[in-house]
């Protein structure tokens, strides 16, 4: 025979895991923060960028970031990953920025 299932401890156990998984997630967002050098923005510029951030939907962007983001974890080009670059390539520190670049030899304007 069959010992019967305690659902409630296995709710318990779940709950707790559960627990466990959030906090981990947190604590992994604050080491990526730390790890971009996003942590010394002030918190509401943070906060804001990472708002219009979430609020663009168009698939291009989302791909281009997803593309600098396995970069940037795979140590692939991590001056540039973390907008510290120099010079003409360096990518901007705020991708989600949609104003227009400024004119100037690394766009070929006149």
């Amino acid at each position: 025979m069959r010992k019967p299932r305690n659902y409630d401890e296995d709710l318990k156990a779940l709950t707790a895991k559960a627990r466990q998984l959030k906090a981990r997630k947190q604590s992994q967002l604050g080491e990526l923060v730390e790890a971009t050098g996003a942590d010394a923005m002030p918190i509401e510029e943070l906060a804001g960028a990472l708002l219009s951030i979430a609020a663009i939907t168009d698939p291009t962007q989302r791909e281009a970031w997803r593309k600098r983001g396995a970069a940037f974890f795979s140590g692939e080009r991590a001056e540039q990953a973390t907008g510290r670059g120099t010079g003409e390539n360096a990518q901007p520190a705020a991708p989600h920025d949609q104003r227009s670049p400024s004119p100037g030899p690394a766009t070929g304007a006149a």
